[in-house]
């Protein structure tokens, strides 16, 4: 058993550190690559400190560097591994293969404040500001909706939070649609950006980092017992595990997420949904590996992706929720067609 339990933690590891130079690897590409090209000695340099900042092209370097691309490629790496980590967590708490991160209105909550913060032309913090208030105020809504089947032992809670989500969802999408369509042309592009994911003047990336330790610190000491909750409340219950505590952590975890993510980027879709099935069908379903891989690989996802958003028709850019969608609807289709009936 301890053989089988040492193998099992080599692999995880040997998985998570592949999956860290990946990051990286994507990460010095993204500080590298752009409409104006610099050579990698030269962006390490501006990232280090390693040259002498007196020339123009100098200065001119550390701004593309310091002030453009590494914040934002640090925003799409957090944003994406909050939405995998997420995904992950409600396809536990909800046994539902196909939950994601917006399933439960999150998402739609933060848009449709995001929305009214522009129509009133709030700057770019008085959006962020809205956004995190129309995500929680989701948050509240569905948990004060859910909460009593969420509190019981023995009540399975997944109906109700799947059926209260999409309720809301609905709602929230019904006030989208109203405001995009009284909405004047000189902020409708920008509304619409925002609603596809967009990492061009994304928010400052630190509180999502922070949101992501967070979440990482709270939910990887009770990765086993999801372990157990993925068997039913009943065989969790017999083997010790709070199972209503245990929801109620889900839940909010998954949550804060969700709601740090969309705040810091809009509402960027497939990430939550295709990243931890794809880590499922090749790596098991083992949560302990699992809500670490999904973190690194969702960063990695959507950094690749705004990558390839910035660079495919430079100098101009595609919101990066357009790439994760074509690349995320093919990719879950092929999982499904492969999958075993």
């Amino acid at each position: 058993m301890r053989r089988v339990h040492a193998m099992n933690a080599a692999r995880a590891t040997t998985i998570w550190i592949a999956l860290g130079i990946a990051c990286v690897c994507v990460l010095v590409a993204s500080l590298v690559m752009g409409s104006v090209a610099l050579p990698v000695s030269r962006a390490l340099g501006a990232l280090f400190h390693l040259h002498a900042a007196t020339p123009a092209t100098f200065d001119l370097a550390d701004d593309i560097v310091l002030t453009l691309r590494l914040p934002r490629a640090l925003a799409g790496f957090a944003s994406g591994a909050l939405l995998a980590t997420a995904g992950a967590l409600l396809q536990v708490l909800l046994r539902n293969p196909l939950a994601e991160p917006y399933v439960l209105g999150v998402s739609g909550g933060a848009a449709a404040f995001a929305l009214a913060a522009m129509l009133a032309s709030m700057p770019w913090w008085g959006v962020d500001i809205a956004s995190c208030a129309g995500a929680f105020a989701s948050i509240v809504l569905v948990l004060g909706l859910a909460r009593r089947d969420l509190w019981r032992s023995g009540q399975d809670a997944s109906p109700r939070l799947l059926l209260t989500g999409v309720v809301i969802a609905s709602g929230w999408g019904a006030l989208i649609t109203l405001m995009l369509s009284v909405a004047p042309e000189n902020r409708l592009r920008g509304m619409i950006f925002w609603l596809t994911g967009d990492l061009n003047g994304a928010a400052p990336p630190w509180p999502a980092l922070i949101a992501l330790a967070v979440v990482l610190v709270a939910i990887v000491p009770v990765a086993p017992q999801l372990n157990v909750l993925l068997r039913g409340d009943a065989a969790a219950q017999s083997l010790g595990v709070p199972v209503a505590r245990l929801r109620l952590r889900v839940y909010l975890v998954a949550s804060l997420a969700a709601a740090a993510a969309v705040t810091t980027a809009g509402t960027i879709g497939f990430v939550g949904l295709v990243v931890p099935h794809l880590l499922r069908l090749a790596f098991g379903n083992d949560q302990r590996m699992l809500v670490p891989a999904a973190a690194l690989a969702g960063g990695l996802a959507v950094m690749a992706a705004d990558l390839a958003a910035r660079t495919i028709i430079a100098p101009a850019q595609l919101p990066v929720g357009v790439v994760t969608a074509l690349i995320g609807v093919p990719m879950f289709l092929w999982m499904l067609l492969r999958r075993p009936r």
